[in-house]
């Protein structure tokens, strides 16, 4: 019998803010997260073609124990910032549910680069003996899953999915899925990244990737925009806290909305670029319709990954056609992107937070810096904070595709 997963708590560690009701009031507000990266400049004494990102609001060691940070890469410190924050907002306690009923679904797209990378420079300048006994645990991509799990004593299982950018929209699916079997109780699923690093920089920016408007960051991410030249690279974490609806009402607690369902293919296409027609990434919105027992004619928002490049944000369009056909200029559509970056692995976790919120509030989040839309996108592109009439069973979905072909997307409805 099919169960109904619901989502009772959220947590988040942003460029916008440290928290998620402050990144949530900030992107309604219409901020962006992008700022220039003078210090890394300055550190590294490299000539970068890119010189900005969006980069976290605050520092994370002002959030967690001195001797807890210094563990830990800050992959996995922005991850245990915001599940702390997320259990807590779910009303929940370690001493209050089985440890053998909790179980964690963590992302991430890259993993501890700063500890490697910082690592190898130690080895090279000053040897071996000087390499911290922790780089290994630190660096390794289940190490925010892991920081989570033994924090909170999670036995049911700590997993990880590494999925390029649709790594987090696929740990929530996973924790539906976990939540759908009996494998636990309470999921907390999401993900982290924290690539802001010279080197993913000139790799990004090498193929083209990223946008060069080092003069003007903030309106640098602007999808659908007939200017756009390629995404603001970003860094943080998101968190959701997934149960059966049995076992919130039991305990009393709040509930945002349901996760109704989740579709994931793959293109088999290219590394890199997306498949032009959106043939793969229609097919996961489709499997993500099928499942939730919904219709495009219930989808009633839209959460795109819209990056800003010229190409994914054509694709993705396409794909979107070929789903809702003549209703695809008709269906309101948030490109969270351009306030807060591309989080990579942790990019879908912050967007289906801000998916549940939309339809929790009944308010769609704008789309900044879309100064002339491309005319070859016809989307009803949400450019102002939008009030919205959400009912009980109004369904969204949120989008996310990554490097290696990978597509996931998520259905959410109003609860």
């Amino acid at each position: 019998m099919t169960k109904k997963i619901v989502v009772t708590g959220l947590g988040a560690f942003s460029p916008l803010a440290p928290n998620a009701r402050g990144t949530w009031e900030a992107l309604l507000r219409g901020e962006s997260g992008a700022r220039s990266l003078t210090n890394q400049a300055e550190k590294y004494n490299i000539d970068l073609p890119v010189t900005f990102a969006a980069t976290v609001k605050e520092d994370p060691a002002e959030h967690l124990e001195r001797v807890t940070a210094k563990r830990l890469d800050p992959s996995s410190q922005y991850a245990l910032i915001c599940a702390r924050e997320a259990f807590a907002d779910a009303g929940l306690t370690t001493d209050a549910i089985d440890p053998e009923r909790l179980l964690v679904d963590w992302a991430t797209g890259i993993g501890g680069v700063w500890t490697l990378l910082d690592a190898w420079d130690t080895l090279r300048e000053r040897g071996p003996r000087r390499v911290m006994p922790l780089t290994v645990p630190m660096l390794m991509p289940n190490g925010p899953g892991a920081a989570i799990g033994m924090e909170l004593g999670a036995r049911a299982g700590i997993h990880t999915a590494v999925s390029a950018c649709a790594s987090s929209t696929e740990s929530i699916f996973n924790a539906y899925q976990h939540l759908q079997a009996g494998n636990a109780d309470v999921v907390i699923a999401g993900g982290s990244e924290a690539a802001v690093h010279p080197l993913p920089i000139a790799s990004f920016a090498a193929m083209q990737a990223l946008s060069k408007r080092n003069d003007d960051p903030q309106v640098a991410s602007r999808p659908y925009d007939v200017d756009r030249d390629g995404f603001v690279l970003g860094e943080g974490a998101a968190a959701l806290v997934l149960e059966t609806e049995e076992h919130a009402l039991a305990r009393g607690a709040r509930i945002y909305a349901e996760i109704a369902g989740g579709g994931v293919t793959a293109d088999a296409y290219h590394i890199t670029a997306p498949e032009p027609e959106g043939a793969g990434a229609s097919r996961a919105v489709q499997a993500c319709l099928e499942q939730a027992d919904a219709t495009p004619d219930d989808v009633v928002h839209i959460n795109a990954h819209a990056t800003s490049t010229p190409v994914g944000d054509i694709a993705e369009y396409n794909a979107f056609k070929r789903v809702f056909g003549d209703r695809v200029d008709s269906i309101p559509v948030s490109a969270t992107k351009a306030s807060v970056g591309h989080l990579l692995g942790g990019a879908g976790a912050i967007e289906a937070m801000f998916t549940v919120l939309a339809l929790h509030e009944g308010m769609l989040p704008p789309t900044i810096n879309l100064e002339q839309q491309d005319p070859e996108i016809g989307l009803d592109v949400v450019t102002e904070p939008r009030k919205v009439d959400v009912k009980s069973g109004d369904m969204a979905i949120s989008t996310s595709f990554g490097f290696g072909g990978h597509n996931a997307v998520l259905g959410i409805r109003a609860y």
